[in-house]
């Protein structure tokens, strides 16, 4: 019955318009570029479409880009940093700006993680658990000196996050510019799951957990003061964390059972993520 009518009306339209109308389609296609980190690209989750950046067909990029039909450069790159969007990235990957011009219509950036050494400080964390499981020897490792290594360290991002998002306006400036925060990662009531997949000591969850809500919460102030939409992609995902069991977690442990690299999202972690970002795009116009 559809189809018949979709047929009906196909034969009632006048002729050219169909022509017409594709025209007006590709003119106003949204042009979009990706740009990011490891959380944007998705290691790992399939199918890897670039070996190089460990990109993923089915990152939220692509789905955004998808659900969307917008055209996307999709430059996001594991292990990026915010120096990597102005600077060649190792393996002769060109700095991620040089994908954007004033045809851009639209931006996403995700970045900030790798400026702080997560992945060190989760390596660190791990090293020093069997030597106080029950007790917070990650925490007292980074807070030894007095003051809190990862605050600063995020503090230290904010500014570089901020020229990167001048960066992006004066390359693109007529594009929307969204920056997508990171999903929660740990358990958000702070209680743990030490383990062998999560060789973490129980007492450093609750540090880890704020330290990852210092990174958002820098990387929304940065969005708005830099011009740009921010991201919440941490509230969404919050019972999908690490410590819950397969099928209900959407980041990975240290030892994935699901495609994805450890301490990162697997395939239903990224849909989750350009869920988050479809909603601040309706919301934004």
């Amino acid at each position: 019955m559809g189809a018949a009518l979709l047929s009906a009306g196909a034969a009632l339209a006048p002729a050219g318009t169909a022509a017409a109308s594709t025209a007006t389609e590709n003119r106003h296609r949204v042009d979009y570029v990706a740009l990011g980190d490891s959380y944007a690209s998705a290691p790992v989750v399939p199918t890897q479409v670039d070996a190089t950046c460990l990109r993923s067909s089915r990152n939220y990029p692509s789905l955004v880009a998808q659900s969307r039909s917008a055209s996307l450069t999709d430059v996001s790159c594991a292990g990026a940093t915010t120096e990597d969007m102005t600077a060649a990235q190792s393996d002769g990957v060109a700095p991620q700006l040089d994908a954007l011009d004033r045809g851009t219509d639209l931006v996403t950036l995700t970045i900030g993680g790798n400026d702080i050494g997560f992945s060190t400080v989760l390596g660190t964390c791990a090293q020093l658990t069997s030597g106080d499981p029950a007790g917070t020897p990650c925490q007292s490792h980074f807070t030894a000196t007095g003051t809190d290594r990862i605050t600063d360290a995020v503090a230290q991002t904010g500014p570089k996050v901020a020229q990167v998002l001048r960066g992006i306006h004066k390359r693109a400036p007529h594009a929307r510019v969204v920056v997508v925060g990171y999903p929660d990662l740990f358990p958000d009531d702070g209680v743990g799951c030490t383990s062998k997949t999560v060789p973490l000591a129980m007492g450093d969850f609750a540090w880890l957990r704020d330290k990852e809500k210092e990174l958002n919460a820098m990387l929304a102030r940065e969005a708005r003061h830099g011009g740009a939409k921010y991201v919440n992609t941490y509230t969404p995902t919050v019972g999908h964390d690490l410590c819950k069991p397969t099928g209900e977690r959407w980041i990975e442990t240290f030892a994935p059972e699901t495609p994805a690299a450890p301490v990162h999202p697997n395939a239903v972690g990224e849909s989750a993520m350009a869920t988050a970002v479809e909603g601040v795009l309706a919301r934004h116009h």
